[in-house]
């Protein structure tokens, strides 16, 4: 069953980094011309195309995920012990929200004072694929942290800690989340954020927890970043 569950962990892995690499099919230009003619020529096509390319790409990778998890009944036995109920889980993602919003404002911090400036270069380009094509949300809120959380914390996180404990389980898998997103300038940022996803996960033994509190930083920032013009 180990095996299994195993390999059922690889083939997730394996769909999510697909669906990174796919967007540079674009960058082949016979694709992107036949898939751009769908789109109005507003000046701001190739964007667009970006953000449905990405949304539905999510959509694929996360039913392909779903289909895989559902062969394996074993995949989410994980941790010895009890899990938290669901009410619990969900009361725990709500605080995890909280958590990691202190956390990066820790990280903020740290960050000041090692000069780094503030703002996201990777959070500016999903905010502007946003604005163009608003479908991009789904990406952004849903399906994005469903998909992060069963490889990070499922996949990477939760096969490093049946071996190691849950700190050295935790750093590993933060720094790696971190990274993925491309962003070395703020990565200190993103290891907080992962680790405080890491923690959720591991407390109630339930991914619900983590996924729920990567929606609402993911669903917090979005938000208040489209409406920054109000707040100036």
């Amino acid at each position: 069953m180990k095996v299994q569950t195993q390999k059922t962990a690889f083939y997730v892995l394996i769909t999510y980094i697909a669906v990174q690499l796919s967007g540079f099919l674009l960058r082949i230009p016979p694709i992107k011309s036949f898939f751009l003619q769908f789109f109005s020529q507003d000046g701001n096509e190739e964007i667009a195309l970006a953000g449905w390319w990405s949304t539905i790409s999510f959509a694929i990778a996360f039913l392909v995920c779903i289909f895989l998890i559902s062969k394996n009944k074993n995949f989410w036995d994980v941790f010895k012990g009890e899990k938290a109920s669901i009410p619990v889980s969900i009361g725990w993602g709500i605080i995890g929200f909280f958590l990691v919003f202190l956390g990066q404002a820790i990280g903020a911090i740290i960050e000041t004072g090692l000069g780094i400036q503030k703002g996201s270069e990777n959070t500016e380009t999903i905010i502007l694929l946003t604005e163009v094509a608003p479908i991009m949300i789904l990406a952004t809120v849903v399906l994005g942290p469903i998909l992060e959380e069963f490889v990070f914390r499922r996949v990477i996180f939760g096969s490093i800690v049946q071996t190691q404990n849950f700190w050295v389980a935790g750093i590993i898998s933060s720094i790696i989340f971190a990274l993925i997103h491309l962003d070395f300038t703020h990565i200190i940022l993103y290891t907080i954020s992962g680790f405080i996803f890491a923690f959720l996960y591991y407390k109630t033994r339930r991914l619900l927890t983590s996924i729920i509190a990567h929606m609402l930083l993911n669903g917090f920032v979005t938000i208040v970043q489209m409406n920054a013009h109000l707040f100036q």
